[in-house]
């Protein structure tokens, strides 16, 4: 695996090293030694998947605040989409500073997204369906999420959004006291 930084601290591009013959590739997704020697989390305790049926879909930007903030290492098994990772961090220099990437099957890409962030996602294809490994469990409680378009936020989608749970288009700005909670981080 190649491991890339990315302008915010802490995101992680990664990309398998495929290994090609006749019948196809084979590539490594997750070696906790290889993460280890990064500093990289590697207690990765819950896999989930998403469907999306429509190009236009999103999903995000979500989170979860301590004890149950969580690292989260997403690719895209089926279809396309733009991934994107947002600092929430409080003491961050890069507060609110985002990064996205196109993952796909085909490209194999890997983004790794440390605790005190906010992911989400649309869809570039029909029929798009991601793989997700996190760190921690998904606990309702201590959900939160942020609009692709918040004020501190404003990512800059290649698509338009035609498909969104009415949760995910109703959360409050983010401000310094919802963030306090991700304090420490």
């Amino acid at each position: 695996m190649r491991f890339t930084s990315t302008t915010v601290d802490g995101v992680q591009i990664i990309d398998p090293e495929r290994h090609e013959d006749e019948r196809g590739w084979f590539a490594r997704t997750w070696s906790r030694d290889e993460f280890a020697e990064r500093g990289l989390e590697t207690n990765l305790l819950q896999c989930s998947a998403s469907f999306s049926a429509r190009c236009g879909t999103a999903r995000g930007l979500h989170y979860q605040v301590p004890p149950f903030a969580e690292v989260k290492l997403v690719r895209c098994t089926r279809g396309a989409l733009f991934d994107v990772a947002v600092d929430l961090r409080p003491d961050s220099p890069t507060l609110g500073q985002w990064v996205g990437f196109e993952l796909t099957p085909d490209n194999g890409r890997m983004l790794y997204i440390p605790r005190g962030f906010a992911h989400g996602f649309v869809t570039l294809a029909d029929e798009t369906e991601v793989a997700y490994q996190m760190s921690d469990a998904y606990s309702p409680a201590h959900g939160r999420g942020a609009r692709f378009d918040d004020p501190l936020v404003r990512v800059q989608l290649p698509v338009s959004i035609t498909v969104m749970s009415p949760r995910d288009r109703e959360w409050p700005d983010l401000t310094p006291g919802r963030l306090d909670e991700l304090r420490g981080l």
